[in-house]
């Protein structure tokens, strides 16, 4: 087989290749329609936007979308053979109407998956994956940025943490240009990151923490932690676990699935031992570093790091003192400082009472010229526990004395406000992000710092965006 070096960025066009379509229906355990097996399999493509001729079309499907739909648009465009479904391929409609040549398969995500678990043993790099309840992807980033110093780095794009996106990361491997390769895994239910730990096979397994998110999918705490823990539970034997050593529910379900070598990591004990003097900068083993952001909970995350290159046998020294900026999406621990000296910090990419409570204490952390606001909407997925929860972030609130308190109100999220009493300078709640807008203008003073904090689909991110294009405006 012969490799071709070059990467193609687009959305739907992954890593370019030369690979014999004979070995592809070998791996996919495919039945070929009207193919020449002799033909050669130059890129792989999930998007008929971006395909080009010679790829390998794989018609994958989900909840909105079902690239079936397009495989006569991917067989007109060149594609050498389309990647379909036993099901859609015997339904006589489809198979009158296709011309051009198949591969058939009992499930094309599976196929996919496979494909992509090949493709990352051949490349032979060190994968390091990453699971957890909350920081995942800030860990990722940390890694990422820590290894970086090491060479060069392939990392899951974005929220790529789920069936797909593992594989569609896998992919977008070159060897001629990675020297690592690093991971999310997301996770809603049991069952999904054994998968996705099976297709990444990965070298090195870091899990940040087990809290609450998808408790209502799961049921408890234990559940969370058994499904985290898959990804030990299939790791390969000369793998390494680098695990969150002040978390016991993960230690103590850890050991039930995981007998190999493990590192874990804290600040108030484990392998990697760091002290956090200021916060921003932590010592660990006599060096100092100053981290790419505040707070207890990213220091755990940047220790992750470390223990991520100890696993590796890296040597720490070559880690620069201001490891640099994180490329972390929109709504992920961004600040913005505004006119009038106010600062907005935006957590609304995605929220578990975790999450929460850790942005909470960053903001009763950050130095502020004027009151603090820490302004919460729903989380979501929390089932029976979801108003215990809740109230638990607004007590966090009132415990770290949060000056104001607003939320966006739902019937969940009211619970954060149980109980506030008379703690706050400014308690309030509404409805509708217009209205959340209208508050913030006519309440927010010179020199206050705004959280923003809630799940995803709240929208809370609008607000944020509204809010800051209005107080810039100086007719706001």
């Amino acid at each position: 087989m012969n490799l071709n070096s070059s990467i193609k960025l687009s959305a739907g066009h992954l890593v370019d290749l030369r690979l014999d379509l004979a070995i592809a229906i070998a791996i996919m355990e495919a039945e070929p329609i009207r193919v020449d097996q002799n033909a050669i399999v130059l890129g792989i493509s999930t998007d008929t936007r971006t395909l080009e001729t010679g790829d390998l079309f794989f018609a994958l499907a989900g909840e909105s979308f079902d690239g079936h739909k397009f495989v006569a648009k991917a067989i007109s465009s060149g594609a050498v053979a389309a990647v379909v479904n036993e099901t859609w391929f015997n339904n006589s409609s489809n198979n009158e109407n296709a011309q051009g040549t198949f591969l058939v398969v009992k499930d094309v995500l599976n196929a996919y998956q496979n494909l992509a678990t090949w493709w990352r043993s051949q490349c032979k790099l060190p994968v390091i994956a990453i699971t957890g309840s909350a920081g995942k992807t800030t860990t990722k980033e940390i890694i990422s940025q820590l290894l970086s110093f090491y060479g060069r780095v392939h990392k899951s794009a974005a929220n790529h943490n789920n069936d797909i996106g593992v594989a569609q990361t896998l992919l977008r491997i070159d060897p001629q240009h990675h020297d690592f390769v690093v991971v999310e895994m997301g996770m809603r239910g049991k069952g999904e990151i054994a998968r996705l730990s099976q297709v990444a096979a990965p070298d090195v397994a870091v899990i940040t923490n087990i809290g609450t998110a998808h408790i209502g999918r799961l049921g408890s705490q234990q559940a969370i932690a058994e499904a985290k823990c898959e990804l030990l539970a299939y790791l390969p034997t000369s793998s390494v676990a680098v695990l969150n050593g002040e978390d016991q529910l993960l230690l103590k379900t850890a050991t039930q699935v995981w007998q190999g070598k493990a590192i874990t990591y804290g600040l108030n004990g484990g392998d990697v031992k760091g002290n956090l003097t200021t916060d921003a900068t932590i010592q660990v083993e006599g060096r100092s570093w100053k981290l790419p952001l505040s707070g207890r909970h990213n220091a755990m995350n940047f220790l992750a790091g470390l223990g991520v290159i100890k696993s590796l046998g890296l040597d720490w020294q070559k880690i620069s003192t201001n490891i640099g900026n994180l490329d972390l999406p929109a709504g992920r621990a961004k600040i913005y400082s505004l006119q009038d000296h106010v600062t907005i910090l935006d957590e609304t990419y995605n929220c578990s009472p975790e999450a929460a409570i850790a942005a909470l204490h960053l903001l009763a952390q950050i130095p502020t010229q004027g009151r603090r606001w820490a302004v919460l909407g729903t989380m979501k997925e929390l089932g029976a526990m979801s108003a215990s929860l809740h109230a638990q972030v607004g007590q966090t609130a009132k415990d770290l004395k949060i000056d104001c308190l607003l939320v966006l109100s739902d019937g969940e999220s009211d619970e954060i406000l149980t109980g506030v009493g008379k703690d706050f300078k400014y308690v309030g709640k509404c409805g509708d992000r217009s209205e959340l807008v209208k508050i913030l203008l006519n309440q927010v003073q010179t020199g206050d710092s705004i959280l923003f904090k809630a799940s995803n689909s709240v929208g809370m991110n609008v607000v944020v965006q509204e809010f800051q294009a209005a107080w810039e405006n100086p007719s706001h």
